[in-house]
């Protein structure tokens, strides 16, 4: 869904509803809570001209530098707020290889009708600033193909020059150093529209990286500085019919590559420094399983063509070929990954132009300290390798948990074992689905989607690795007992065969698997609400009946009075009481036997009921993401009965026999969270993502939502927030859970650099 329509007709309404005062501004100092990478980085660019300098790109958690070889990797865009979410996935990536300073990213992360076009970001600082040009089309950071590339590139001889190749829009080219764009009409469209031997478009609306144009790529010999070099090629994703085009005046006409393999899709291509190329070919764009695959070298003096394939995919053993590097320093050394291949993927070294292949990781010895969940992970999605051009025993190749890194590439010239770590470091692309800081132990639980979800016991330091048993792929949700913090249980989809519910009695130390779950087709998703004193679970599958068990998931009982799907909270404080919602049909539900049953009574907001959602799609609707925070009831810290109604159009207060009021300031509401209440107070800190007062942004309250301070800043936006939540423990601290950003804690500027010790209990 396009989410600038429903911010703006917020911003227009915020008016009506900003009675509380504006906003304060209460400095915060950001940091990551560690779990490192944790999403699909799909392409890498070192800077030549400035040893050690490299970027990254990732499909929906924005973009990277790294200063130094093996140094920690800093976000680029994190100044990007929810109204521009759509530029966190980066499609691609360039650098002006005589240029230090010179940045550019195609970013756009959806190409489906209702997200915005995309844009060219361009930097002349290296990242730490941006100019914005946005273009008449859309571009897919996170659709099919989403690991070719690169589909922008600079003149390597004229800087001002940039060519970039889009999905359904054809080549575009620009002569000004990306202030601008004009469509390459010369480049002719039947290159790149979709025909019958590339199926039918996908159904959800967006692009599966078939018929797009997916690399750019410049011959430096064929200009001179400061006139744009005559020889240019373009990749393109098609079967059955020429995929490698070329134009030799300058981009002015363009022709099909004569002899270029035509039985596979091109992937990714690398010119090596005698001039020859070397192009990765599969049967499908990927990321996603494909059937067959090559490894091709040409050379465009001799205008011929020679497979060196390093491995043969089978029909027992199908994969393609995601990506190609050439080591600057000598053009017959070589790296080719795999995709998809089934046994596991590989990445194959030839130090003879590809003449002759030899596996690497049947030998190679893996590290994984820096991220050790990436142990219990097989390696996948190898759609980039680079080699380091100042340093060719350094090399990188990137994953779809982040990517590893080698310095003894060369040893494997010689029989000898290479040694890989982890190269993520910085870079935190986890989806956060859910927050639990307990009353009492560690500071953190996360929901994470694809990469189960961890128990951060040190914020700055990477967990031991998942909880288990059971071992989850998502974690759709995670909470605990008020009194009890011992006891947390969390949902998820099980990877291992086991049950898709787990639960810890020590905080979080150990793990278990219940004896049953709820009956029925199995269900990792939904929610989960634990009784204050941790003996009574309740479990909402999604769109399911709801369950309780009262022993530990030995046994389950269906709850009586709720509707199908309906979320349950428990009450903080008394542990025989739950409530439940449902807000479209303004009711609001409570239990006092322990969740076994539920009475209905009026939701009587004090507005008027809410309107239902618009339909959306991709978890959207008009009132935001699925997956955040709005629309939900949340029961007050250290109050029975006690309900706060975080709407997606504003935040209500009351319950326990009384209306649920509305508080002014809030017009729209994205997370909801409560906190440590500050010193002196008797009001838990209240911590929301949304609109105050007309401004989009991260507060928190004091005094009980009368009035709101900014706790971000324009710096520190991260695209879209889904969850938010205070520390029990600590007054100030505060958890944000990001789509596609990770996880990042915030405390108050005058005593982040201090430490700050927990603080047990609550007033």
């Amino acid at each position: 869904m396009n989410l600038i329509k429903p911010l703006l007709g917020a911003l227009l309404l915020a008016g009506a509803h900003a009675l509380a005062a504006p906003p304060a501004d209460v400095p915060y100092h950001w940091r990551p809570v560690a779990i490192v990478g944790g999403g699909f980085i799909d392409g890498l660019a070192f800077q030549p001209a400035v040893p050690g300098l490299m970027y990254a790109r990732t499909d929906m958690g924005g973009a990277y530098r790294r200063d130094s070889a093996t140094g920690p990797w800093q976000p680029l865009l994190d100044h990007l707020p929810l109204v521009d979410v759509n530029l966190m996935g980066v499609e691609s990536l360039a650098v002006d290889p005589h240029d230090p300073d010179a940045l550019y990213l195609a970013c756009g992360t959806y190409t489906n009708p209702a997200v915005p076009n995309g844009a060219v970001l361009r930097s002349s600082d290296r990242g730490r600033s941006w100019q914005r040009t946005d273009l008449p089309f859309k571009l897919g950071g996170n659709e099919g193909g989403r690991g070719n590339g690169e589909r922008l590139a600079v003149d390597p001889n004229d800087g001002r020059v940039l060519y970039l190749g889009s999905r359904f829009a054809g080549l575009w080219r620009s002569g000004d150093s990306a202030k601008s764009f004009q469509r390459v009409d010369a480049f002719p469209d039947s290159a790149w529209q979709r025909s019958d031997a590339d199926g039918a478009p996908p159904g959800w609306g967006g692009s599966d990286g078939k018929a797009t144009i997916n690399f750019i790529l410049f011959d430096p010999a064929s200009g001179s500085r400061g006139q744009p070099s005559r020889t240019i090629y373009a990749g393109v994703s098609v079967v059955g019919r020429p995929g490698l085009w070329r134009s030799k005046d300058a981009g002015a006409s363009w022709q099909a590559v004569p002899g270029a393999p035509t039985h596979h899709r091109p992937m990714r291509a690398a010119r090596a420094g005698d001039g020859r190329l070397y192009i990765a070919y599969a049967s499908d764009p990927g990321p996603h399983r494909m059937t067959d695959g090559s490894v091709w070298r040409y050379d465009p003096r001799s205008e011929t063509w020679a497979d060196i394939t390093p491995e043969r995919p089978s029909a027992a053993q199908p994969f393609g070929y995601a990506a190609i590097a050439v080591d600057a320093a000598n053009p017959l050394r070589l790296l080719a990954s795999t995709a998809g291949r089934g046994a596991g993927d590989e990445l194959f070294r030839s130090t003879d132009g590809g003449a002759s292949w030899t596996p690497l990781f049947t030998t190679a010895k893996f590290d994984a300290a820096a991220a050790p969940y990436v142990a219990d992970t097989h390696l996948h999605w190898l759609y980039d390798v680079k080699i380091n051009p100042a340093n060719p025993d350094h090399a990188l190749f990137t994953t779809g948990y982040g990517g590893w890194e080698t310095l003894d590439l060369t040893q494997a010239d010689s029989a000898r074992p290479t040694h890989w770590q982890v190269m993520a470091g910085g870079i935190e692309e986890t989806v956060a689905l859910a927050l639990h800081s307990p009353t009492r132990g560690v500071p953190l639980v996360t929901a994470i989607g694809d990469y189960s979800g961890f128990v951060h016991a040190d914020l700055d330091t990477p967990a031991p690795g998942n909880p288990k048993p059971p071992f989850f792929g998502n974690t759709h949700d995670v909470t605990g007992a008020e009194a009890a913090p011992e006891v947390i249980v969390r949902i998820g989809h099980a990877r291992d065969g086991g049950r898709n519910l787990g639960y810890s009695l020590d905080g979080g130390a150990t793990w278990r698997e219940p004896k049953a779950v709820p009956p029925g087709k199995p269900v990792g998703d939904g929610f989960v609400a634990v009784s204050a004193d941790g003996k009574a679970w309740v479990w909402t599958p999604k769109g399911g009946t709801p369950h309780v068990s009262h022993d530990r998931g030995d046994t389950w009982a269906a709850v009586q009075g709720l509707p199908p799907g309906t979320r349950v909270i428990a009450d903080r404080v008394n542990p025989k009481r739950f409530h439940a919602m449902a807000l479209f049909d303004d009711r609001l539900f409570a239990s006092d036997d322990g969740g076994r049953s539920f009475s209905a009574r009026p939701l009587a907001l004090s507005d008027g009921p809410a309107r239902r959602a618009a339909a959306g799609s991709n978890n959207h609707s008009s009132r935001g993401d699925d997956r955040g925070g709005q629309d939900r009831l949340y029961a007050t810290p250290g109050r029975e009965g006690e309900l706060w109604l975080a709407a997606f159009h504003g935040l209500y207060r009351g319950g326990d026999g009384r209306s649920l009021q509305r508080l002014p300031g809030a017009s729209q509401i994205h997370a909801f969270g409560f906190g440590r209440a500050a010193p002196g107070s008797t009001e838990p800190a209240l911590y929301l993502v949304g609109t105050v007062a007309g401004q989009y942004s991260v507060f928190r309250s004091t005094d009980g939502g009368n009035s709101w301070q900014r706790i971000n800043d324009d710096a520190h936006q991260w695209g879209l927030i889904l969850q938010i939540s205070g520390d029990p423990k600590v007054f100030g601290r505060v958890y944000v859970g990001t789509h596609g950003r990770g996880v990042l804690y915030g405390d108050p500027q005058a005593r982040a650099g201090a430490g700050v010790p927990d603080q047990p209990g609550r007033p």
